[in-house]
């Protein structure tokens, strides 16, 4: 959600942060601008993609030396040219550019207004620049210190980069509970939401923390906290190349992430599993794993894609492991007051691992003195340094608003979790535990098969693209995979779908049932499998078209089914890590034919960090 680009150095700061953008374009947006720090402050900024900013400035002045730049996800004030980032303060010496909700903007503004200030925008960002710039010219203080001043008033989240026309080599920033990296490079640096805006000019990065400002010159780091001390800037090295970030060939990143995910997963189990010898080594998790087995309840708190694999992961756990599990929506599980023991697991799952309502969640369940688990992607990002221990999945960039990859990535880490304590509890015989090991092992090859169907799959969303409406039924592992497969069409068609148990279809979606309507069955062959063929039975006899998700040789579901897409068989325990493939398949080959921009869905955002 937004981006952030910064560059202060030798270089033509421009080309750099445009370009930094568009990388970030994944994240979702709806308006772009940059300011420019050249004899004055120059800023530029257009509602819609970074190509009509881009677009818009041609022929403009935009040499300079020191530059931000921003992406916006409309939150206050709908998107358009002047809501758009940067602002520029009431005496237009101070540009800024802000990631996140400022909660008590409202206050803040009475109180400026009171004093005679007018504002040009609707926005939270207007208010606290201004705010900002109060503080700065009452006080006759440093920029630093009306910035360190005015955060300590403010309730909210927020990455801030500003630019000072006075001092026009400095950006200043700060954090608080949203992403900002910073790149070191030899006499220059560069700022982002992540990593990839400089990933070709460093390897170098410092990840800025909670309540930390930082000052940053060509040669020169400063970090501090918000009481005005110093602190050693923790300079780490990225293993990521441009190459991950690129589509290599495919249409789209989406595809190309589908396609990626034997290697992902794979990537995932390597150096963690071993199925000849029958271990699983986790250093994140091992450190823990007493408190893990000797838990009387783990709670999974996560949003939107990472929320399913957590329903999945319930189910694992609790017939391997023997523990009391809940899933929760972060977003809720804060609000809600929840009951936390000392002792509780909670273990917190998001692919960015900068997830506003997750982060939130963990921090009160801390508090209480719950044990912390992240299963995230990002390495450094806040919910991994927050945790007390967990594991990375190892998908590399996920640059498709869409989970795809990341989300049997998160599958893969939960089984290795629950495998091992299971094991190590006693209540997974010795037997079984092997033998899921070596399912485990062999599903990066098993996934490589089930992409083989994709022509077929592009055939059927050429059929089924016109319907209005979509139902997904699944049952016992199969179940999330039903509501994960209704959330990737509606992400990326557009089209309303719903998932639902396929017992609950008896009680109330059934009336939704006629002779337009595709109902698709995650229908793989498991201890389930009668029960779902006879809920097939029920649609049939409705006039429903039944599209299901089958393992391959499965020739009673095939004869129920108008249309067929096959998977190889597997454990059940494991299935949804292949079972969902031709759902992924099936949502983007529909957005194509509908001409739809299946990597940057309308109104979302890759990195959701407001609440």
């Amino acid at each position: 959600m937004c981006g952030i680009v910064g560059y202060t150095g030798p270089r033509e700061a421009y080309p750099i942060v445009i370009k930094g953008l568009r990388r970030l374009e994944y994240r979702g947006y709806d308006s772009t601008g940059v300011a420019l720090q050249n004899n004055g402050l120059k800023v530029y900024k257009k509602k819609g993609k970074v190509a009509e900013l881009e677009e818009n400035i041609v022929g403009k002045d935009l040499h300079a030396h020191a530059g931000i730049g921003h992406t916006r996800w409309a939150t206050h004030g709908e998107p358009n040219d002047r809501n758009a980032h940067p602002h520029q303060s009431a005496s237009g010496k101070l540009a800024m550019i802000h990631n996140g909700i400022i909660e008590n903007y409202a206050q803040l503004k009475n109180e400026l207004l009171k004093k005679g200030y007018t504002f040009k925008s609707d926005t939270d960002t207007e208010v606290l620049l201004n705010f900002i710039e109060e503080i700065m010219v009452n006080n006759e203080c440093s920029l630093e210190e009306a910035v360190r001043v005015a955060l300590k008033r403010v309730v909210g989240a927020y990455v801030i980069l500003l630019l000072n026309e006075d001092d026009p080599e400095t950006i200043i920033a700060a954090r608080k509970g949203s992403p900002l990296v910073i790149g070191v490079g030899k006499g220059e640096h560069f700022l982002g939401s992540d990593a990839s805006p400089m990933l070709e000019y460093t390897k170098e990065v410092v990840y800025v923390n909670d309540y930390e400002l930082a000052i940053i010159r060509p040669d020169e780091l400063i970090l501090k906290n918000l009481g005005n001390e110093k602190l050693t800037p923790y300079v780490q090295k990225l293993d990521l190349e441009l190459a991950a970030i690129e589509k290599g060939g495919y249409d789209h990143f989406m595809l190309k992430e589908i396609f990626e995910q034997p290697q992902t997963i794979q990537d995932c189990l390597r150096g963690r599993l071993d199925a000849d010898a029958g271990t699983i080594t986790m250093a994140g998790i091992d450190q823990y794993a007493e408190q893990i087995m000797n838990a009387k309840r783990i709670v999974m708190v996560a949003c939107g894609t990472s929320w399913h694999a957590g329903l999945v992961a319930e189910y694992i756990f609790e017939e391997l492991c023997r523990i009391n599990v809940e899933v929760e929506y972060a977003s809720e599980f804060r609000y809600r007051n929840p009951v936390i023991s000392e002792g509780d697991v909670i273990i917190a799952i998001s692919q960015s691992g900068e997830t506003a309502d997750t982060l939130v969640a963990i921090e009160t369940a801390k508090a209480k003195g719950a044990i912390i688990l992240g299963v995230v992607n990002v390495v450094g990002s806040s919910i991994a340094r927050i945790s007390h221990g967990g594991a990375y999945t190892h998908a590399g960039p996920e640059i498709g608003v869409a989970s795809t990859k990341a989300f049997t990535a998160q599958l893969a880490v939960l089984t290795m979790i629950a495998l091992k304590i299971g094991h190590a509890k006693g209540t997974l015989s010795n037997e079984r535990y092997m033998g899921l090991l070596k399912e485990l092992n062999a599903i990066p090859e098993k996934v490589a098969v089930a992409l083989t169907h994709s022509e077929h799959i592009r055939k059927l969303a050429s059929k089924y693209k016109d319907a209005r409406d979509f139902l997904y039924l699944g049952r016992g592992y199969n179940f999330p995979v039903a509501l994960e497969g209704a959330l990737k069409l509606k992400e990326i068609s557009y089209i309303h779908a719903e998932g639902y148990p396929a017992a609950e279809m008896k009680h109330g979606p059934i009336a939704l049932v006629d002779e337009t309507l595709p109902v698709v069955f995650v229908a793989t062959r498991d201890s389930y499998h009668e029960k779902v063929v006879s809920n097939m039975q029920e649609i049939k006899a409705r006039k429903g078209m039944v599209v299901s998700v089958i393992t391959e040789g499965d020739e009673t579901s095939t004869g129920l089914s108008n249309d067929v897409m096959i998977v190889p068989e597997c454990d059940e325990i494991l299935a949804p890590m292949l079972s969902v493939v031709p759902l992924q398949l099936l949502a983007y080959y529909i957005g194509v034919v509908k001409d739809l921009d299946v990597d940057k869905p309308r109104n979302l955002a890759k990195s959701v960090t407001v609440e």
